[in-house]
Order: structure tokens, then C-alpha cells, then sequence
């Protein structure tokens, strides 16, 4: 009988110190580029524009204060424009999977701030030109980087696991490209984006 007990008591200590240790995050954001590339000696300006993308993620925490999350975004087409010496565009869809290690600052409060740092990638696919570039091969190469998040994650006193966040991201993308453009033919996509997201969170 002793054991019995013992053994039911085991089994809800587990099944406690599990409860919470994942987390669905599902937000749209923001992703703004903060960086542009001259080439052919200055003459011409490269530039990705900004998009909006739907970006769910997954997060695990090892307690109530370290954890890890992974962005999962949908697949996000960029339009990126040359200006100057030439005027074309050059559509790059990519997907751009983030693993970050947080802490999260808890307190006695709904609000619990949190900053991560980790790594990121740039994995394009479907490069598609018109303009001065219409019928022209460009290739986008795969990219890795490092990347930095800040944001806050805010759960009401009512709710038992729902909650509503807000965060930064910045993340180090330079993806090579590869073009039959004579005097540019190989160069470095500087994006560097920050991504401001908003969305909502669930523990379980």
C-alpha cells in the first residue's frame, strides 16, 4: 500500500513539474531590412523592402527563467529593388528558421520581460528578376547569422495560460548572390533586418 502511494505520488510530481514547459506562440510581424548594397562601384543600389509575415514559434523552458524558442515562420517573399545605373527587381522567397536561448525575468507581475540570443538562417529559394534584370540567372545562396531578441510577455491575472507578447529581433543576414550582370557578378545581399512582432502565447 505504502508504495502504492508513494509510487501516485511520484507520478503527480512529474506530471506537476511538466505542466508549463512548452509554449505556442503564434504572432505577425514586421521584418524591415536595415541595410542596402552598392554595386557596380556605387553606381547602383540594391535594397530589400519590407514585409509583413504570419510567424509562429515554439518554446520550451527548463524553468522559470531559462528557455528556448523556435522561430517557425511561413515562407516569406521579399521584393528587392535596384535603383541607379539600373532599375530592376528581383523577388527572393526564403524561409527564415531562429533558434534563440532566453531568460525570462520573472516576477510577481502579469509582465514578464525577457532577451535571448542565438542563431538564425537565410534559405532561399525561387529567385524570379523583371526590369533591366528580366531573363536574367540570379542565385541567392543559403546565409547564417547570429541573432538578438528583447520583448515582453504579458499574461492577465484571469487567464490560466493564455497570454499576449511583443518583442524585437535582429538578425545578421548578408546572403551571397550570384548574377550574369558584368562587373557585379558576385556580391553580398546586406539585409540585416530587425523583426517587431506581436501575437499571442499558450502555455501548457
Amino acid at each position: 500500500m505504502l508504495k502504492q502511494v508513494a509510487l501516485i505520488a511520484l507520478m503527480g510530481m512529474s506530471a506537476s513539474a511538466m505542466a508549463g514547459q512548452w509554449q505556442v506562440k503564434v504572432g505577425g510581424s514586421v521584418i524591415a531590412p536595415t541595410q542596402d548594397t552598392q554595386i557596380l562601384g556605387g553606381a547602383a543600389t540594391v535594397e530589400a523592402d519590407n514585409e509583413l509575415a504570419f510567424t509562429p514559434s515554439v518554446e520550451y523552458f527548463f524553468n522559470d527563467n531559462f528557455s528556448a524558442e523556435l522561430l517557425l515562420a511561413t515562407p516569406i517573399s521579399h521584393d528587392v529593388t535596384v535603383s541607379g545605373a539600373a532599375n530592376a527587381g528581383v523577388k527572393i522567397k526564403h524561409l527564415p528558421p531562429t533558434l534563440t536561448a532566453k531568460y525570462n525575468f520573472k516576477n510577481s507581475t502579469g509582465f514578464t520581460p525577457y532577451v535571448g540570443v542565438g542563431v538564425t538562417a537565410f534559405i532561399p529559394w525561387d529567385e524570379e528578376t523583371s526590369g533591366d534584370l528580366a531573363g536574367t540567372t540570379v542565385k541567392v545562396k543559403e546565409d547564417y547569422g547570429y541573432a538578438a531578441q528583447i520583448g515582453m510577455n504579458f499574461q492577465p491575472a484571469d487567464a490560466k495560460n493564455w497570454g499576449v507578447f511583443l518583442d524585437v529581433r535582429y538578425a545578421d543576414l548578408n546572403p551571397k548572390v550570384e548574377t550574369e550582370v558584368p562587373g557585379a557578378t558576385k556580391f553580398k545581399l546586406d539585409i540585416d533586418p530587425v523583426i517587431y512582432t506581436l501575437g499571442y502565447s499558450y502555455k501548457f
